[in-house]
């Protein structure tokens, strides 16, 4: 597909109808509850991009066949510019020959989800709404998400971002993070576990009557604002890779709710030089399941020490499954592996003492499934570091007995007060509270 031609994006549920990237950013989900995607996913010409360019360049051609024929067109470097101002470094890791750490944890709110929340809050910041109220960007977080759509989105004029997390299943820093804001940012805890709080974000997007009273957008990867921009750091490193190695780059990806995973497949399936791709699981076991030959079961999330990725019914498989329609194929291109908590400790206490390597438990995760890999592979594997290992100090200072340093930007916010206010895992009791906060 040309860049040059509109390109149009529809739910995973019907081939119609069909809208713009503009009008999929600010909706969030489809009206049937599907989620958005392209009507072909494009291809690009490696030469098109800059060599020497930054990651917002880089961000900024991967992306142009996206955004062809739409309002936001002609905007789309300064957005990209906007959002990609830290870097996603690949680093060489000297224990391991043939193998580096793409670190992807050095933004506001040390993890990955700030890459995409920052540029869906540029994309939104640049929408004309002919609603005068206040958009309000609803939120389901295992972690992570949440603080990085509320940096993204605080004190933006005529915005509001309410979040939805399980209470007592993130890290005590975490939901610090969360409830750290204040001003146009509401954390709620929920009394439940994370796939409560997506079931009861995506009842709450799917309501007519409730939209036409509080207009309401997402910012979970189930939003293509999210998802998209997260393709530029595989695009960007495994083009550096390949201009100075001649071979593709493979990844080993952490995944919960399958939203960062997804966009590393996007990535490979429009032409960029990526290799093979495993997913990381911790003990809830959908994905690996699914991958070794069982028919797709979601179940109830269970507690893991990877909080962030405990996640039991992951929305993005939608996407995977349009995708790779042919569930033989999708299993030939796709391995995923579970790690226990056991193992998760292991790959930490292994990686810190013997390598110096002291990494989140779900990079860990990633560390673990490097582990298994035969000493006859020689081929070059990414492992994909997701957040700063300071976010989980209860996790691993205990086990690795040392204080983990804290970057300047987590101790900023942990100097703040936080407050969440608390609500129970129904779906009904959200709409409602939505309704009686719609102007506050």
């Amino acid at each position: 597909m040309s860049a040059l031609e509109p390109l149009r994006y529809h739910s995973t549920r019907s081939a119609t109808p069909t809208v713009l990237i503009s009008q999929a950013i600010a909706a969030g989900l489809a009206p049937d509850g599907g989620l958005y995607v392209p009507a072909a996913l494009p291809s690009i010409d490696l030469a098109a991009f800059d060599p020497h360019g930054s990651l917002a360049d880089t961000a900024a051609t991967l992306l142009a066949p996206f955004f062809a024929g739409d309002a936001l067109t002609d905007e789309l470097p300064a957005i990209c510019a906007e959002a990609f101002t830290f870097d996603a470094p690949l680093r060489p890791l000297p224990a391991h020959p043939h193998t580096l750490m793409l670190e992807l944890f050095h933004g506001p709110t040390s993890a990955f989800k700030d890459f995409g929340a920052r540029f869906l809050a540029a994309c939104l910041r640049r929408l004309p709404r002919d609603d005068t109220r206040a958009l309000t960007i609803l939120v389901a977080t295992s972690g992570d998400t949440g603080a990085a759509v509320a940096a993204a989105f605080h004190r933006q004029p005529n915005l509001r971002v309410v979040i939805l997390y399980p209470d007592g299943l993130v890290s005590p820093r975490q939901a610090h993070q969360l409830g750290c804001f204040g001003d146009n940012v509401q954390a709620l805890r929920v009394a439940g576990r994370f796939d409560d709080c997506q079931r009861m974000v995506k009842a709450a997007l799917n309501d007519t009557a409730l939209q036409a009273d509080v207009p309401l957008s997402s910012a979970n990867s189930i939003s293509l604002g999210r998802l998209l921009p997260q393709m530029s750091y595989y695009a960007h490193a495994s083009l550096n890779w390949w201009r100075e190695h001649g071979t593709p780059l493979n990844f080993i990806v952490p995944t919960g709710n399958l939203g960062n995973a997804m966009a590393c497949l996007w990535a490979r399936g429009m032409g960029l030089p990526i290799g093979d791709v495993q997913l990381a699981c911790n003990a809830n076991a959908t994905l690996p399941e699914f991958f070794a030959g069982a028919a797709y079961q979601p179940r109830e999330a269970v507690a893991t020490i990877a909080n962030a990725m405990d996640v039991g019914a992951p929305s993005n498989f939608e996407r995977l499954r349009w995708t790779f329609p042919d569930e033989a194929q999708l299993r030939a291109l796709l391995h995923a592996q579970s790690v226990d908590d056991e193992t998760i400790r292991a790959a930490l206490l292994r990686h810190a003492h013997e390598h110096g390597e002291v990494v989140c438990p779900h990079t860990a995760t990633a560390f673990a499934l490097l582990d298994r890999h035969p000493a006859s592979d020689d081929r070059p594997w990414a492992v994909v570091a997701t957040a700063h290992p300071a976010k989980f100090e209860t996790v691993l200072e205990p086990l690795l007995g040392q204080p983990i340093a804290v970057p300047s930007a987590l101790a900023t916010m942990l100097e703040r007060s936080a407050t969440a206010k608390s609500i129970p895992a129904d779906d009904e009791r959200l709409k409602r509270w939505l309704r009686q906060h719609a102007d506050r």
